[in-house]
């Protein structure tokens, strides 16, 4: 009794010691975005001598970066939308449904993980181009539908082969299609497995600065990661304001995964077990 006590005070101690590593560069990262610039290279580590939202307010009224904001958002929640929608009607289709190409029909799309996707650049750059997306919001969210549909693939059609069989059975019985079926009895049972892809997809399509780097040159179209390249000047840099950009950008993923955060961990160790 007594070691084991010992045993669960280490863990206590090893897991509030890890939470602190982790969130310090997060706290720094605040607590510079209100110093000026002097402060932040005399005082590091300090506590603001006196808190000042100036980086704030030249973030937005100079930098105009509510649009930037407003690009994210509008590119993260189509692409998550999509992304959801279809993933989880290919993996219905893959894991309920039994026909001649079920396994083959499934290894393509795992194909879509093994073969990285930058390296078709250069036919990617020309088939946007002549779909006439260039300059627009939809090359950027195709293009992450696409990139991401193997791995939702994987996890909701992981995760159907779990549910069983009879709650489709009763509802085939009492009338439902294999609509009604899904929309009504399946989806609302896999929120955890939904909820662990959405949480994936939204921090790589957040952060993403390759391909709107790429198809995205009209300045009011550009995402957050590229509006934040103004902040790096050829000879300084704002490190105040950079500071305030980067704090504002990471207040989405870290109230996102707050609040899927019970989901995320469901579907990582259903999957990991089932």
């Amino acid at each position: 009794m007594r070691l084991r006590v010992m045993k669960r005070s280490v863990l206590y101690v090893l897991a509030v010691g890890y939470a602190i590593v982790s969130l310090f560069p997060l706290l720094l990262m605040l607590i510079s975005s209100f110093k000026p610039n002097v402060e932040i290279f005399t005082k590091p580590l300090a506590w603001p001598s006196k808190f000042s939202v100036v980086s704030y307010d030249k973030l937005f009224v100079e930098l105009n970066y509510s649009k930037y904001i407003f690009n994210s958002a509008f590119v993260s929640v189509a692409t998550l939308v999509i992304l959801v929608v279809c993933s989880v009607m290919v993996s219905f289709y893959i894991a309920r449904f039994r026909f001649k190409w079920n396994g083959l029909l499934f290894f393509y799309f795992l194909l879509g993980m093994m073969l990285p996707i930058k390296l078709g650049l250069v036919p990617l750059f020309l088939l946007v181009r002549d779909l006439g997306l260039i300059n627009s919001y939809w090359s950027i969210i195709l293009i992450q539908v696409g990139a991401g549909l193997p791995m939702a693939a994987l996890i909701l059609s992981g995760f159907f082969r779990t549910l069983p069989s009879e709650l489709e059975e009763a509802g085939r019985m009492d009338g439902c299609s294999s609509g009604g079926l899904l929309l009504r009895i399946l989806v609302p049972l896999m929120k955890p497995a939904i909820g662990t892809v959405v949480i994936i997809n939204f921090i790589g399509v957040w952060n993403d600065f390759f391909f709107p780097m790429i198809f995205i040159q009209d300045e009011a179209k550009k995402t957050i990661p590229l509006g934040m390249l103004q902040l790096f000047g050829e000879f300084t840099t704002d490190w105040s304001v950079l500071f305030a950009g980067l704090t504002l950008s990471s207040l989405p993923m870290i109230i996102i995964f707050a609040l899927a955060s019970r989901q995320f961990m469901d579907g990582l160790t259903a999957g990991a077990v089932k």
